[in-house]
């Protein structure tokens, strides 16, 4: 064998062993920046944040820390080609950033809201029940689109459908009691969500993988 064949094959065995670049993970940064939303959503439902005192009280939260840095975790995994973690980002940085713009033109009247409060409660009622709606039917495709993944993931994706549903009902019946029952819910998903966080961030680390659970489908 000759010298240059066997500096190729030195060359080939390095490139080989060398670590992939990955583009790094999106996930850590859309999970963490979520979990300040959520949570804020939750405190309000569990009547800690009160909105009606401070009816933009929700707004940096939901749409800057939330809305916006779910967008960049959006953007950064479709560039990596993590399309699935992509689309996952990208439905709840529309779910926050649009929250965001509904509770700012509900606060400063953009969307002619009648002056008659027994008539402006209907509408709003109406705007808030499509919106939830429509989020619901989103999340729940996206949670049964998404059983392959492991465990955990599901669990979570299906705890945001049941506090879309208890929300949704609340607002069309006017039931406000199940309003505290979804922050609850909510709580449980922030805690889902920080769990796979961890282990993220504890793999990124070098750690070994925590368990998440066999996927429904395989």
């Amino acid at each position: 064998m000759s010298v240059d064949s066997d500096v190729q094959v030195a060359a080939d065995v390095q490139e080989a062993e060398a670590p992939q670049q990955t583009g790094g993970n999106p996930l850590l940064l859309g999970l963490l920046t979520f979990l300040p939303g959520a949570l804020t959503l939750g405190l309000w439902y569990v009547g800690y944040l009160d909105t009606a005192n401070l009816p933009g009280g929700m707004i940096p939260a939901v749409t800057i820390s939330a809305g916006l840095f779910e967008l960049i975790a959006c953007v950064w995994a479709a560039r990596i080609g993590a399309s699935v973690v992509a689309a996952a980002f990208g439905v709840f940085a529309a779910f926050w950033i649009s929250f965001g713009f509904l509770l700012l033109g509900l606060v400063n009247g953009w969307f002619g809201i009648s002056s008659d409060p027994a008539v402006a409660a209907s509408q709003v009622a109406q705007v808030q029940a499509t919106y939830l709606l429509s989020f619901l039917i989103a999340v729940a495709v996206l949670t049964v689109a998404t059983m392959r993944l492991p465990l955990a993931f599901t669990v979570g994706f299906t705890l945001i459908v049941i506090t879309f549903a208890l929300t949704l009902i609340g607002v069309t019946t006017g039931n406000a009691d199940l309003f505290p029952i979804a922050g609850i819910v909510t709580f449980l998903f922030c805690a889902v969500f920080a769990y796979i966080l961890v282990d993220g961030i504890n793999q990124d680390l070098g750690g070994r993988p925590m368990p998440m659970g066999n996927p429904i489908v395989k």
